[in-house]
C-alpha cells in the first residue's frame, strides 16, 4: 500500500500544479476584473510574486482612483521588487509614494524604493552612477525616517556603497602608482590621486594605505629625478613618511615604509655634502 502511495503522490501534485495552471491562464485572458484581483491576491499571499505581478499590471489601471487603487499599486511595486525587477520597481514605487503620499504604507516603500536603487548598484570596477542614485536615495531615507524599523539596513546599505565608491577611488590611486613604474609622469597622478582621496575620504578604511602609496610614489619619483631636482623631492617623500608616522605611529605598513625611508635618507647623506660644496 505504502509503495502504491508513492507513486501516486507525485501524481496528484502534477494534477494539482496543472489545474492552478489552467486556472491561472483562464483568468489572465478574461475580462472579469474582480477574479483577476482575487486571484492576485491569492498568488501575491503563496509568494507567487510571478503571477500576482502579471495580474496586478492588468488591473492596476482598472483600481486608479479607487478604493483599492492603493492595495493594487502597492502589491504591484512591491511584487515587482520580489522578482527581482528592480528598475521597474524602483519606478513604480516612487509612483506609489507620489500618488499615495499619507499611505500608511509609504516608510516601507520609500525603503525598498530605496533598497532597489541599491541592488542595481554594480561591482566596484564599473561605472559608478547608479551607486550615486542609490547613495542619494538611501541617504533621503534615513534623514526622514530615522526612527524607521528599516534604518539600520539602510544604514548598512549606505555604508557598504560609500566602501564601494571608496574602493574604487583608491584602486585608481594604486594604479597609478603602479602606470609609475613604466611612466614617470603617473607617479605626479598617483601622488595628486592620494592627496584627493585622502582629503575626500578622511574617515576611509583605506586612507593609511593611500597615505603608504603617496610616499612610495614621492620615493620613486625622487629616486629617478634629475640629480638638480633630487634634494627637494626626496625630502618632500620624507616628509611624507613623517605624516604616515605621525598618523598612524603603529602602521601595516611600518616594515615597507622604513624600507623607503632608509632609501631616502641614505641618498641624502649622498648628495647633502655636494650641497655644501656648492655653497
Amino acid at each position: 500500500m505504502f509503495f502504491k502511495m508513492r507513486r501516486i503522490f507525485p501524481i496528484l501534485l502534477i494534477a494539482i500544479a496543472l489545474q492552478s495552471c489552467s486556472e491561472y491562464q483562464k483568468v489572465l485572458k478574461n475580462d472579469d476584473v474582480k477574479a483577476k484581483y482575487d486571484l492576485a491576491e491569492k498568488y501575491y499571499e503563496e509568494g507567487d510574486f510571478k503571477r500576482a505581478n502579471r495580474l496586478y499590471e492588468q488591473i492596476a489601471p482598472k483600481y486608479v482612483g479607487k478604493p483599492q487603487g492603493e492595495r493594487v499599486m502597492f502589491f504591484l511595486s512591491n511584487s515587482y521588487f520580489q522578482r527581482g525587477d528592480f528598475n521597474m520597481a524602483g519606478y513604480q514605487l516612487e509612483r506609489f509614494i507620489k500618488s499615495y503620499p499619507k499611505s500608511d504604507k509609504v516608510v516601507e516603500a520609500s525603503f525598498l524604493g530605496a533598497k532597489s536603487y541599491y541592488k542595481l548598484s554594480p561591482d566596484y570596477s564599473l561605472d559608478q552612477t547608479e551607486t550615486d542614485k542609490a547613495l542619494l536615495k538611501l541617504q533621503n531615507f534615513i534623514n526622514t525616517y530615522s526612527e524607521s524599523e528599516y534604518f539600520a539596513e539602510a544604514n548598512a546599505m549606505a555604508q557598504e556603497l560609500t566602501d564601494k565608491k571608496e574602493k574604487k577611488a583608491f584602486e585608481i590611486v594604486k594604479q597609478y602608482n603602479k602606470l609609475g613604474e613604466f611612466n614617470y609622469d603617473m607617479l605626479k597622478s598617483a601622488v595628486a590621486a592620494s592627496d584627493n582621496f585622502v582629503s575626500d575620504n578622511p574617515g576611509s578604511k583605506y586612507r593609511e594605505e593611500a597615505m603608504f602609496v603617496k610616499l612610495d610614489a614621492l620615493t620613486h619619483m625622487a629616486m629617478n629625478s634629475f640629480e638638480s631636482l633630487k634634494t627637494e623631492r626626496l625630502k618632500t617623500a620624507k616628509a611624507a613618511y613623517n605624516t604616515l608616522k605621525k598618523k598612524y605611529p603603529e602602521s601595516k605598513f611600518d616594515k615597507e615604509a622604513t624600507n623607503l625611508i632608509e632609501k631616502i635618507n641614505k641618498e641624502l647623506q649622498r648628495l647633502e655634502p655636494q650641497i655644501v660644496e656648492s655653497k
